[in-house]
């Protein structure tokens, strides 16, 4: 008797052999839920799978900001391809120097001193490497705050989940609940001149948890009293997913190093990057071998940097995120209420970064299912598992937007028939 048959096309087939034989059988194994289907082309809002189908592309961590393949961005990097894609790190180079320079004409006033990396979790490496050669030895993050999976990163990232088989991670780190600003002071006031804080804007990967309102300024004013080193991680929040240019802006606050990527690459490259104050900046500039990296700064990232505030300052992007994001929410809540009362916990959001909390893990997965059924792709949550998260490109057109929220109604729809067939609420 013949084993049954792979999903998808004799390629897409091939391809689940591959992730199983040499990357992940449990990637594998996830794709299935989803049809087996394999992306193969992007373009701007959308993706394209192996069998034609088309899907928008409300995912992608944060990402795609200014969609995929944005001309900018591709005209840039293609240039520097042509001539200089990677440097030596003997010579002077100037793609690096310029998009330093674009960066933080960008970012809030005092912060123009850049590091580049590749990866977010990279450029938060970076923050809490300038915080322990300023002198802080402890840590405070908050609890389901997502920094990254590399070890210093995973020690500040506050779920057990990620850190246990991985213990023991870094000493004196410790963790407070999101938007407390009295317990984040007691922490300090304990260790004066000792602590660096990390947090977020807003915690994306926590499931779009949004804090009181003065809760950002609240930090920056306690490490200030205290003697803190301010780390705000914009990975996910930066260059205008938030519907400002960075949360450091809206909640008017400049730390002593804002943590850039994600969109930083234009959806084309992975760029990340550690932008500081001179003063938080003073033991790299000291010695430049301090903290390096092979690939830091390479041309061809830069050159997409550079591409990718153009794009954002020229498309008018942040303000097309913050009015996307202004009719988005209201309408994702209403049909959320409607076709998923008893379903859904809570709908929220700033900009383009919307969460839907569900009220199991369970749903959540069901409902990424049933999104992608109706032509959408959108995210879990890996610190708030309940939350199905939306980080929609700024370039959405009218006609994406209504396919969006149709989509969403017939996701909800669906999954109040598969909720009803569960085992668990019969």
């Amino acid at each position: 008797m013949s084993a049954p048959a792979l999903p998808g096309t004799g390629t897409d087939a091939e391809i689940l052999r591959l992730y199983r034989a040499h990357l992940s059988k449990g990637r594998a194994t996830l794709a299935e839920l989803f049809g087996g289907r394999m992306e193969v082309a992007s373009s701007g809002a959308w993706l394209t799978t192996s069998d034609g189908e088309r899907y928008l592309n409300c995912g992608g961590y944060g990402v795609f900001l200014m969609g995929a393949r944005h001309p900018a961005v591709m005209a840039e990097v293609r240039r520097q391809l042509s001539v200089h894609p990677v440097g030596t790190r003997i010579l002077l180079e100037p793609a690096v120097a310029r998009a330093a320079e674009a960066l933080a004409a960008v970012t809030p006033a005092g912060l123009d001193r850049v590091h580049f990396s590749l990866s977010g979790t990279e450029a938060v490496e970076t923050a809490l490497k300038l915080a322990r050669a300023n002198g802080r030895r402890k840590v405070v993050a908050t609890h389901l705050g997502y920094h990254g999976k590399t070890l210093g990163a995973l020690s500040v990232s506050g779920k057990d989940l990620y850190q246990r088989p991985f213990r023991p991670l870094l000493d004196g780190v410790s963790h407070v609940p999101y938007g407390d600003a009295d317990l984040l002071e007691k922490e300090l006031a304990e260790s004066p001149g000792e602590v660096c804080v990390i947090v977020e804007p807003v915690q994306g990967e926590g499931g779009v948890i949004i804090p009181p309102d003065g809760y950002l300024r609240r930090v920056g004013e306690l490490c200030r009293e205290y003697g803190g080193f301010f780390v705000l991680d914009e990975v996910q929040t930066g260059l205008g997913r938030l519907g400002t240019w960075w949360g450091a802006d809206a909640a008017e606050v400049v730390p002593d190093v804002l943590v850039a990527g994600k969109a930083l690459g234009g959806g084309v490259v992975p760029v990340s990057a550690a932008i500081a104050t001179r003063e938080a900046f003073r033991p790299f500039d000291k010695d430049p071998y301090l903290h390096t990296g092979t690939f830091s700064g390479a041309p061809l990232l830069m050159a997409a940097v550079q591409g990718a505030i153009r794009a954002v300052q020229e498309d008018d992007l942040v303000p097309r995120a913050a009015a996307l994001g202004a009719r988005l929410l209201p309408r994702i809540t209403e049909i959320a209420a409607r076709n998923i009362p008893d379903l859904v916990t809570e709908v929220r959001g700033r900009g383009l970064l919307i969460g839907v909390e569900l009220v199991e893990a369970g749903l959540a997965g069901e409902l990424l299912i049933e999104l992608f059924n109706h032509g959408v792709v959108a995210n879990h949550s890996m610190n708030g598992s309940n939350v199905v998260r939306f980080t929609p490109p700024a370039v959405l057109t009218d006609a994406d937007v209504e396919h969006l929220l149709a989509a969403f109604d017939g996701a909800t729809r669906d999954l109040v028939e598969h909720a009803a067939r569960m085992p668990e609420r019969r």
